[in-house]
């Protein structure tokens, strides 16, 4: 069935754009199910892989570590020795990704993807992305709060990918060399990127 790897920036629509790919293209979608797997196979709460996740991160990982320890689901406190480093969260989310490619495919958003099924011929690799002034006008559209509010957001948010990005992969994840269609989200109406990664997802034979 094959995999289109979705990239977003903040404010660039992969949270719409995404899901509705792989609703064209009769595949699932995985987002949040992701870290829930992970969560599962590490043994530990689903807050806590999600903690680790790029789509998520502020740094919560370095407050846990630099704590010592953390709620667990019924009270109390994890000791540190018994949570997973934070490699651990990489490989299991890589091996949740590869197991998605080798098996029933999907549209994945995030994750860094691109990088970790870079090579395969039966993926896409996409991302979405545009000024930065003009994804913060459409988020601050998107989520009717306030600009200055949704500007912190934004630029946490691009820190943490980038971030995670570079700290697993040395790398940057707006680069184009990992991705065969990069899109200014921004400056097309989002049926129509809908409708250009279908149609380069359909040319490789996914779907």
């Amino acid at each position: 069935m094959g995999v289109v790897t979705v990239s977003a920036s903040f404010g660039a629509g992969g949270a719409e754009i995404a899901p509705a790919v792989a609703a064209r293209l009769g595949l699932a979608f995985h987002d949040r199910a992701i870290p829930v797997q992970v969560a599962g196979r590490l043994g530990v709460p689903v807050a806590e892989a999600e903690a680790n996740d790029e789509t998520i991160a502020r740094g919560l990982w370095r407050l846990i570590s630099s704590l010592g320890s953390m709620p667990d689901p019924v009270g109390g406190v994890l000791p540190s020795s018994s949570l997973p480093d934070e490699r651990a969260y990489q490989e299991q989310t890589e091996r949740v990704l590869a197991e998605i490619a080798d098996g029933p495919g999907g549209v994945v958003l995030g994750r860094a993807a691109a990088l970790v099924l870079t090579g395969r011929d039966d993926v896409l690799h996409v991302r979405l992305d545009g000024p930065p002034e003009r994804r913060l006008a459409a988020a601050v559209a998107h989520f009717g709060r306030p600009e200055r509010e949704v500007r912190r957001e934004r630029d946490a948010a691009d820190a943490a990918r980038v971030a995670y990005v570079r700290h697993f992969y040395r790398c940057d994840p707006a680069d184009s060399r990992h991705y065969h269609l990069v899109i200014d989200s921004t400056a097309l109406p989002h049926d129509t990127v809908v409708d250009l990664i279908v149609t380069a997802a359909s040319a490789r034979g996914i779907g």
